[in-house]
């Protein structure tokens, strides 16, 4: 069984739907960052870098979302969530999803965590301003590659849709006008219609509020395939 350390409104949704897709035996553990629960020693001591995603596995833990998508996909070939035959392929879904998690990620990470790259209050207010633009032109580019009504990569949904949908949802808070991006906003809506996304929405997601979870929350998918090891 998988233990996903995950905040609602995190990127963590991604971890979350991959697992809850694939058929993965879970448990979530919610951190709330308000509370910062992520500085906590028992937290540190298991991620120190302090961040979800986490993923407790028999292994050991694992951190940051690339790693965390690709390692559910390559313990459940059978859910077909990466192109795990082709390498090419695999390698465009790695450099996709790090361009998420570099790039884009960081420009958003701004608007409330200037903190961590300035001092300077003027320099963080700067920072602040920009998001739109940045996080807005980040988003230009994934617009420029998506296909009409497709996944980002094959004919079904895979890890890159269900990290590409969890960061869709800051769009708006950041200052994006959602119009300019139709592409991104049909995929935003296909993903969020598939089981698995609205599974990981109501554990707690929505409006980044800690809502109850659902009637057993402490164990998914209990009698679901192993994993390949």
């Amino acid at each position: 069984m998988y233990t996903l350390f995950h905040c609602p409104g995190t990127c963590s949704l991604a971890s979350l739907i991959a697992l809850e897709y694939a058929g993965a035996d879970y448990t979530v553990h919610k951190v709330d960052l308000s509370r910062n629960e992520q500085r906590s020693p028992d937290f540190l001591a298991l991620n120190p870098n302090g961040r979800v995603p986490a993923l407790k596995s028999g292994r050991g833990v694992l951190t940051e979302t690339p790693a965390i998508l690709l390692y559910i996909a390559q313990s459940y070939p059978a859910a077909g969530l990466a192109p795990l035959d082709d390498p090419f392929a695999l390698a465009q879904v790695q450099a996709f999803n790090s361009y998420i998690c570099s790039t884009l990620h960081v420009a958003h990470a701004h608007r409330f965590r200037g903190s961590r790259w300035a001092d300077d209050p003027a320099a963080i207010e700067a920072m602040q301003r920009k998001v739109p633009q940045s996080v807005g032109a980040c988003f230009a580019l994934i617009e420029a590659q998506l296909r009409p009504d497709a996944w980002v990569f094959g004919d079904r949904p895979g890890i890159s849709d269900f990290y590409l949908f969890t960061v869709a949802q800051w769009l708006e808070g950041d200052g994006v006008d959602p119009s300019a991006y139709p592409k991104l906003i049909a995929h935003r809506e296909r993903v969020r219609a598939l089981p698995a996304a609205q599974k990981a929405l109501a554990i707690g997601w929505l409006g980044g509020l800690f809502a109850d979870p659902p009637a057993d929350p402490s164990s998914h998918h209990a009698n679901a395939p192993q994993a390949v090891s």
